[in-house]
């Protein structure tokens, strides 16, 4: 064999090995998940979907094995592999809960845009403004939370006439009062959201009829208004599962006595944010960018929200 006739062929096994991928065909579906996964909030909404439905799983196992003890089928009642998803779901959440740190930076931008330009109407910019300083008191009081939990702080740290030498008092930090303090600004902002909603069908129900009552109400145009329905009652469900969980977690007893009440909602919510998140980000067809950029309607400023 001569030397070229070598070369050819390694650079043929070559092809065939290393470069199998060029086999695989382009996926748009994959090209959406990386985008998705890429950007900070659906990583955390794919992340919560991963823990609650292993928070479900967990108690799953340890019923099936008690089942399967009872019918002498296994020795113990426990399952063995539910303390290890256990864990994961813990890492999971606590990881989730050091990714928030960032949290404050999207809410800035959004009130910084928010005024430079407000809301359609000015009971929504109000609404929009209320729940921004929720959220300025959620982040800081859970980032604290984190810390103190995690005995990477103090138990109390300077008042601050202290730290102008005025008084030697300090204010202590009890991780406890730092959450629940935390999650009532949470039930906050989630209460508003209600009012928000409200507000966008009002919107919306405004903008099918003015659609309705023009003469070129395309197709484009109703497939818009689907997606805008669609994703006004997805925020819906989010919101309404939301709800009970805030409640919950601003209560010292709680509301829930069984946590997969907790769990459930969790994943459900997951679901629905997730959803969300994956229609939001979708690429629009030629038609639908056509359409949008012909379009003189004023539409409501998407916001960041958490």
């Amino acid at each position: 064999m001569s030397r070229a006739s070598k070369q050819h062929a390694l650079a043929r096994l070559n092809d065939i090995t290393l470069g199998s991928f060029s086999n695989v065909p382009s996926s748009e579906t994959l090209n959406h998940l990386v985008r998705y996964l890429s950007t900070w909030s659906g990583s955390d909404k794919f992340f919560t979907l991963i823990q609650y439905t292993l928070k479900l799983i967990v108690p799953f196992l340890h019923w099936r094995a008690r089942l399967q003890h009872r019918a002498g089928i296994r020795k113990d009642a426990s399952s063995l592999a539910a303390p290890s998803l256990a864990s994961f779901s813990s890492i999971i959440s606590d990881a989730r809960t050091l990714g928030r740190f960032w949290g404050l930076l999207p809410i800035f931008q959004w009130m910084i845009s928010m005024e430079r330009n407000p809301p359609p109407t000015r009971t929504l910019h109000t609404i929009e403004r209320l729940q921004g300083w929720s959220m300025l008191g959620f982040y800081p009081l859970e980032h604290l939370y984190y810390l103190r939990s995690h005995n990477l702080i103090p138990t109390s740290v300077p008042s601050l006439s202290a730290i102008l030498g005025r008084s030697s008092k300090r204010i202590p930090l009890n991780e406890n009062k730092l959450i629940l303090w935390s999650c009532r600004f949470w039930l906050l902002y989630i209460v508003l959201q209600f009012a928000h909603l409200r507000e966008d069908r009002k919107l919306l129900l405004t903008r099918q009829r003015n659609l309705r009552k023009g003469k070129g109400f395309s197709d484009e145009d109703k497939e818009d208004l689907r997606n805008r329905w669609d994703s006004l009652g997805n925020e819906l469900v989010a919101n309404a599962t939301n709800l009970p969980l805030a409640l919950h977690w601003s209560l010292e007893g709680g509301i829930f006595t069984n946590d997969i009440w907790v769990t459930i909602l969790s994943l459900v919510n997951g679901i629905a944010t997730f959803r969300g998140g994956w229609r939001a980000t979708a690429l629009p067809s030629v038609k639908a960018v056509e359409a949008l950029d012909s379009s003189n309607t004023t539409d409501t400023v998407e916001e960041t929200k958490y």
